[in-house]
């Protein structure tokens, strides 16, 4: 059985002719390779019963009728305006961008509109005046832009030697394979004028993310933070912690102590040793731009963000969040 296709004008114009010269509409189909149901259809949909041309076939004016049908046609419209609320709310809200927003929905059985819709959408808010598009003139700002990192040419390191640091470089090899939970990376977020800042660590296989507001960055409250918050992520599973070369981790060794895991240090001003950590802060600072004083945030926000953090869609693992990650890994691990 030969299957349906969309007639052209070409199609129509042979229509026409062999229509005139008599021939059947079961001829007609063999003749130009279609089914005879399709010229079937062509003929009652096209051929007028009054006026001038009524009862014959004209393939021009058979053209101009499809054209206006499928004009009027209802289409599948995914962007409707409850879905335009909803990606304002995952873009403003929880930081998501287009493609996590459409590669999430979907991936949960959703209809949601491609990536590249939803950003010819936000563009074209942007530029519209139309009052349709007012509530979403300003959400080209909620896009991420990442800027050029400045180099740091030959500037000395003159934060001092730390006692017992051991080197990336003698980190097990298996950490850099991400297989398995408990490899951990902390990096400091500085607010504003590097007078308040945030404690961020990082799972290197999972991306789950703890963030910690501190009052200063003495040593010591580090110390305290990280002993509290990591005995509570499941001390036992943690195997190794990886820090820079700041003055504020010089309590690693109590840490290592109490969790009974080693500790490493990545090379001075060598941001790729921690790229894991480093992507987190990438994302924090949607949420806490460079410029924000981080002492005017409260503790209640910043676990508001760490949430959100934890349960965005991550492209990597294919749009899963970390929360489902290490759910399955520890799934995986009990069985």
């Amino acid at each position: 059985m030969k299957k349906y296709k969309q007639l052209g004008l070409e199609q129509r114009y042979q229509i026409q002719s062999l229509l005139d010269t008599g021939l059947s509409q079961t001829e007609i189909a063999d003749y130009i390779g279609v089914h005879k149901c399709t010229i079937s259809r062509e003929l009652k949909r096209n051929v007028p019963k009054r006026g001038q041309t009524a009862g014959r076939y004209i393939g021009e004016h058979a053209q101009c009728k499809t054209d206006y049908r499928h004009s009027k046609k209802a289409k599948h419209i995914f962007l409707t305006e409850s879905m335009k609320v909803r990606i304002k709310g995952l873009m403003i809200y929880e930081k998501w961008s287009p493609e996590l927003i459409a590669k999430r929905l979907s991936k949960k059985s959703e209809t949601c509109a491609s990536h590249e819709t939803i950003y010819k959408w936000i563009w074209m808010a942007r530029h519209s005046n139309h009052r349709d598009h007012s509530d979403y003139k300003s959400l080209h700002k909620h896009l991420r832009h990442t800027g050029r990192r400045q180099k740091r040419n030959n500037i000395k390191d003159r934060r001092g030697a730390i006692k017992g640091r051991i080197g990336i470089d003698k980190r097990p090899e298996v950490v850099e394979t991400r297989s398995r939970i408990g490899d951990i990376e902390v990096d400091l977020m500085m607010g504003s004028n590097h007078k308040s800042a945030l404690l961020v660590m990082t799972d290197r296989a999972t991306l789950v993310t703890m963030i910690e507001k501190l009052k200063s960055k003495n040593a010591e409250e580090v110390y305290e933070k990280m002993s509290n918050r990591l005995t509570d992520f499941n001390s036992c599973w943690i195997k190794t912690i990886t820090f820079d070369n700041g003055k504020e981790f010089a309590q690693h060794h109590q840490i290592a102590k109490d969790l009974k895991v080693k500790t490493y240090f990545t090379r001075p001003y060598t941001s790729q040793d921690k790229g894991t950590v480093e992507n987190r802060i990438g994302v924090i600072r949607r949420f806490f731009p460079k410029k924000t004083d981080l002492r005017e945030v409260t503790v209640k926000r910043i676990k508001e963000v760490e949430r959100l953090l934890n349960y965005r869609p991550i492209r990597k693992f294919n749009y899963n969040n970390p929360i489902e990650v290490l759910n399955n890994k520890c799934v995986a691990l009990m069985g």
